[in-house]
């Protein structure tokens, strides 16, 4: 995505945005706006920390994004982007991505040089296969991707050691997926509304307190630890069976 057609963009500031970022906190919220394209003016705040907009209308990003060096938080969700540009993976210090509800096939290689990302949310999208880049990333804790087109893992998801939470509902699986048996840190995981007809032995997974696997066409509720909290079919009966 280049920034040649920026010529007949807006050059300015969206109107408030002066004062919000008088305010001191390093925030620019400009959800809800109607904003095909993102001001250059915005990517020149190179000390803004927060930068929302949620459901402009955006269809592209400006190579200029990467000018927004301190930004920690991008929220960019209910858009109608169809991909993300090499220069959004260019800001060093983000930490928190929310792309849920566009366009997106998949992630670009240098998504990877995001490498303090900690929380993506990337739901409602086209994702037909695991993005690979993300396996690159061991240090993201948190990762959304339910409402996708998901059929599969890859065999190498263990790989993300820093995974904590990981919310796949809303996806095509009809066998368990094997590389979760693997994911020994994970706090969440979220299989509901898939096509999971049977789970197997999840007891090992010491570290697992949620697991919600609400609307498949499972029998009966999975093996699971005393600590773990069920959301399901037949969960409550077998929670308070355990707690008798």
């Amino acid at each position: 995505m280049g920034s040649a057609g920026s010529s007949g963009r807006e050059e300015r500031l969206p109107s408030g945005s002066e004062e919000q970022l008088s305010g001191g906190d390093q925030m620019l919220e400009l959800t809800g706006r109607h904003i095909k394209h993102l001001p250059i003016p915005v990517c020149a705040l190179s000390s803004l920390q927060k930068l929302y907009i949620s459901g402009t209308g955006l269809r592209e990003l400006p190579e200029e994004i990467e000018g927004l060096q301190g930004l920690r938080i991008l929220a960019l969700d209910f858009n109608k982007l169809e991909e993300v540009p090499e220069a959004l993976c260019r800001l060093p210090h983000l930490t928190r991505l929310y792309l849920g509800s566009n366009r997106i096939f998949g992630l670009p290689a240098e998504f990877s040089q995001l490498q303090t990302l900690r929380c993506l949310w990337i739901e409602s999208n086209y994702l037909y296969h695991f993005p690979r880049v993300l396996l690159q990333m061991p240090g993201l804790q948190s990762l959304q991707m339910g409402d996708n087109r998901l059929k599969t893992l890859p065999a190498n998801l263990p790989c993300m050691t820093g995974l904590r939470g990981l919310w796949l509902y809303g996806n095509r699986f009809e066998e368990f997926p094997q590389p979760l048996l693997r994911m020994s840190g994970l706090h969440i995981l979220d299989l509901d509304r898939n096509k999971l007809v049977e789970f197997p032995d999840l007891t090992h997974l010491k570290r697992l307190r949620l697991f919600s696997y609400d609307h498949n066409p499972v029998q009966a509720p999975p093996n699971v630890a005393d600590t773990v909290t069920l959301v399901g079919e037949g969960a409550q009966e077998l929670m308070e069976a355990r707690d008798e």
